[in-house]
């Protein structure tokens, strides 16, 4: 790469990728396409990724990073051999770390999903034996 498209390529970056050597998981196909890689750049918005051989993936993933116990959701943004880089769905912690905090209304929010969940399992539950209580 030119000194010039590298150039180039900083300027559209909203924030610098630092050096990384950390492990990463992806998966996709519902979890059933399951793939090591190395991230060697990351950043709060993006990240490259290096497998050991050529891969083809769709162009949306979950990234794994075991170290950081996170899984984020990625928008594939280029492919070059076995490089591919990656931009992040969703905001990362490090860019709202007082939102993340808020264990306790997470928790909550989580718990009145979870609630809503088994009431419609339930329901589908009965719907499909309405002979069977469900309890």
């Amino acid at each position: 790469m030119s000194s010039q498209s590298q150039h180039n390529t900083i300027q559209r970056r909203k924030f610098a990728r630092q050096k990384s050597f950390l492990r990463g998981i992806i998966y996709f196909n519902n979890r059933r396409s399951v793939f090591d890689c190395l991230i060697r750049d990351i950043s709060p918005c993006g990240a490259r990724l290096i497998f050991s051989d050529s891969v083809t993936t769709p162009d949306v993933l979950d990234l794994y990073i075991p170290q950081k116990e996170q899984t984020l959701r990625t928008h594939v943004i280029w492919r070059r051999g076995q490089e591919v880089g990656v931009s992040f769905a969703q905001v990362t912690e490090m860019d709202h770390p007082a939102e993340s905090g808020n264990l306790t209304g997470r928790v909550a929010r989580l718990e009145v999903e979870f609630a809503a969940l088994k009431r419609a399992l339930k329901k589908l539950k009965a719907d499909a034996d309405p002979e069977t209580e469900v309890t």
